[in-house]
C-alpha cells in the first residue's frame, strides 16, 4: 500500500508490523499481516482470502437532493445496504441553493461512500453519478424492476408490488427513485411512468427522504434475496 492511505495507516493509526488487516482490491478480500511500515509505504503478507458476499440485486438509487446532512446520511446508509449506483436528482422541489452547491460536495460524497464501504466490508464502492434531471435519469434506466416511491393515496403499497412479483424470476437489477421534501411533481410522475417506473407507497405515514431510503432498500434487499 502506498500514498495517502499508507501514510494514514502508518502515521495516524500507528500501524505496526505484525498487525492484521483486511484488504480489498475491488475484486477480492484478504486477511493480511503487516510486514513493514515506511513513511508512505506499508507492505503486507496475504494470509487467506475472505468470503465476499454479493448484493441481492444490482440496485440503482435515484435520490432527489435534499438538505445535505440528510442527503449524506442517506447515501451512507444506502452504501451499507448494498446499492451499486447513486444518481443525485435535481428534482423540481429540491432547494435551488442546494442544487447550485451540489457539484462542490461531490468529493465529500465520494469520501462518505469510501468510508461506508470500508465499514460494511464492501468490495466495490457505489458509482456516484453527476447531478441529473429526473426525466433524463428515468429514461436512461434499463433495470428489470423500476420503482418510484409516491405519497399519492392511491399508490399501491411496496409490499403488494413485491408480493405480486414472480419470485421464481428474481430481477438481477432494480432502480428505486425517491423524491424530495414536498414529493414529486405531476410532470415527474408522468416522466417516470413513461420510463417504466411503478409508483409504490411505504404506507400512510409521510417519511423523511432519508428514512424512506433505509426502509425501501431494506425491503428490496429482503424481497430480492435469492435465499
Amino acid at each position: 500500500m502506498e500514498g495517502d492511505a499508507a501514510h494514514h495507516l502508518g502515521h495516524v493509526l500507528r500501524a505496526q508490523a505484525g498487525q492484521l488487516y483486511e484488504l480489498s482490491d475491488g475484486s477480492a478480500a484478504w486477511l493480511a499481516r503487516i510486514e513493514s511500515v515506511a513513511r508512505n509505504r506499508v507492505e503486507f503478507a496475504l494470509l487467506e482470502q475472505l468470503p465476499a458476499p454479493q448484493p441481492a440485486a444490482d440496485i440503482t438509487l435515484l435520490l432527489a437532493v435534499v438538505k445535505f446532512d440528510a442527503f449524506e446520511w442517506a447515501i451512507e446508509k444506502a452504501t451499507e445496504l448494498g446499492v451499486a449506483r447513486i444518481i443525485p436528482l435535481a428534482a423540481a422541489r429540491s432547494e435551488k441553493g442546494l442544487l447550485a452547491a451540489a457539484a462542490k460536495r461531490s468529493q465529500r460524497w465520494r469520501k462518505i461512500l469510501l468510508e461506508s464501504s470500508q465499514q460494511s466490508r464492501r468490495l466495490r464502492l457505489p458509482q456516484l453519478d453527476e447531478l441529473a434531471k429526473p426525466a433524463q435519469a428515468f429514461a436512461a434506466q434499463s433495470s428489470q424492476f423500476r420503482l418510484m416511491l409516491s405519497e399519492r393515496s392511491d399508490a399501491p403499497s411496496l409490499r403488494n408490488i413485491l408480493g405480486h412479483s414472480n419470485h421464481a424470476k428474481v430481477p438481477a437489477s432494480a432502480a428505486l427513485a425517491i423524491g424530495p421534501e414536498g414529493g414529486w411533481t405531476d410532470d415527474e410522475l408522468i416522466a417516470a411512468r413513461a420510463s417504466g417506473f411503478q409508483e409504490a407507497s411505504l404506507g400512510q405515514l409521510i417519511l423523511r427522504t432519508e428514512t424512506a431510503v433505509i426502509a425501501s432498500l431494506a425491503t428490496l434487499n429482503y424481497a430480492l434475496s435469492p435465499t
